[in-house]
């Protein structure tokens, strides 16, 4: 392994201000998990409307250019996973932050279990073009060899020698963190979600509730209880429950009578979250979409030009309802096996979260009634299996409109509707 250091260029120090970008740095010997901590933050920082950028090892210059772009062009946040094991690199990466007026924020994962750190190598590691024509054992040798040369190199970030750092120290993944000088909002989130975080093999159940009466109808929002459709659906669910075998499932729902009448037919003990309940459509709330485009026509252009950050006239965005649902990802996060038994909006945020689709590509994810996916966290993503349970409903997904079609409906919407709007 040869690791290449270049000298930074000198720039004007530049006096870091409160809401100043902050550069989040790796820490840690190969096979610890950097990446998988790396990929998973970053997720939830554009998730939660951060908008991050990932950088990978290459050589320190460059992926430090890179940084240094990305962070002048308007990002706020940039994560830089290499191994970072030396004090004297840490050093050049700060002088650079304070060069270029940045926040530096180490996060370190440390661990010496041989288990962990096997099944580390055999997921995620073996895979690379560097063993192709290996066999596991092969390649596993090897892989350690790699991790002995970085050992012999490797300073640890010192509660003394570097008690001037902001970091979090991660070890034995999960079991101890240590957390030095947090310095904003930000860091204190992001300590906050890498506490939450863990490695146990588990599946979480994502399903909306059944057909509702208000779905038959054609109607948003609202509180109606289920259709016979939607009550054949929770007792398919119940069927479909029992057949995973699932020790320990929690299952969640909302604190409306659809899905709380759907989590009834299942026969488990569930939970009820205020924060999983629908988002609010204001004052349109019980209505057709035919009549929201014939009351409010310019609201109706308005949400089809930017779904994601409209906002009902005394209702929620998407955007609102992403920060409503954070506490539950929180929780997702912790915890092992569980069922959500939710709506079409909070399903469609949460998912994606899991699948780190975009702001631009969330309100559109399909999330059928009747149909049960099953996420399945793996090395740096999510599997997911979609089941459908074989009973009949409406269709309530609307598909994206073209973007010219939008345009000129806000055009004439906003010619025609009366002044009082």
């Amino acid at each position: 392994i040869i690791i290449l250091f270049s000298p930074i260029s000198s720039l004007p120090c530049a006096v870091c201000m409160t809401n100043c970008p902050t550069l989040i740095v790796t820490v840690g010997l190969p096979a610890r998990g950097k990446t998988y901590i790396s990929k998973k933050l970053t997720r939830y920082l554009n998730w939660i409307g951060v908008f991050p950028t990932l950088l990978c090892r290459q050589c320190a210059s460059t992926a430090l250019n890179d940084v240094r772009q990305y962070l002048a062009d308007g990002g706020h946040v940039a994560v830089f996973d290499a191994t970072n094991t030396t004090r004297e690199r840490r050093e050049t990466i700060t002088a650079f932050a304070e060069q270029n007026g940045f926040k530096v924020f180490f996060v370190e994962s440390v661990c010496e279990d041989p288990e962990v750190i096997a099944e580390n190598i055999v997921q995620v590691k073996l895979g690379s073009p560097d063993y192709t024509n290996c066999n596991t054992e092969e390649a596993m040798e090897d892989f350690k060899k790699r991790i002995k040369c970085y050992e012999n190199s490797y300073e640890t970030l010192d509660e003394v020698l570097d008690r001037h750092l902001s970091y979090i120290k991660i070890m034995d993944v999960g079991r101890r963190y240590l957390v030095n000088q947090v310095q904003d909002h930000i860091q204190s989130r992001i300590v906050y979600y890498l506490m939450n975080i863990h490695i146990t093999p588990r599946s979480i159940y994502l399903c909306r509730h059944g057909e509702s009466d208000l779905n038959v109808k054609g109607c948003i929002g609202g509180d109606s209880g289920l259709s016979p459709r939607g009550k054949e659906f929770a007792k398919y669910l119940h069927q479909f429950i029992q057949s995973q075998e699932i020790s320990d499932l929690k299952v969640w729902t909302s604190q409306m009578k659809r899905t709380i009448q759907t989590a009834e037919a299942v026969s488990v003990p569930y939970e009820q979250w205020k924060a999983l309940n629908e988002i609010d459509a204001g004052v349109c709330e019980e209505m057709m979409y035919e009549e929201i485009q014939q009351h409010y026509p310019l609201e109706f252009a308005m949400r089809d030009q930017d779904k994601y950050r409209y906002r009902y006239p005394k209702g929620e965005s998407y955007e609102d309802l992403v920060q409503r649902l954070e506490p539950v990802i929180m929780e997702l996060e912790r915890q092992e096996h569980v069922l959500v038994i939710c709506h079409q909006a909070v399903m469609r945020c949460l998912l994606a979260y899991f699948l780190d689709k975009t702001a631009e590509e969330l309100p559109y994810l399909k999330c059928p009634l009747h149909t049960v996916l099953k996420l399945t966290p793996v090395a740096y993503g999510c599997k997911v299996e979609s089941m459908y349970l074989n009973v009949d409903a409406v269709n309530t997904h609307r598909e994206r409109p073209e973007n010219v079609e939008v345009s000129r409906m806000a055009e004439e919407a906003l010619l025609t509707v009366p002044a009082h709007q």
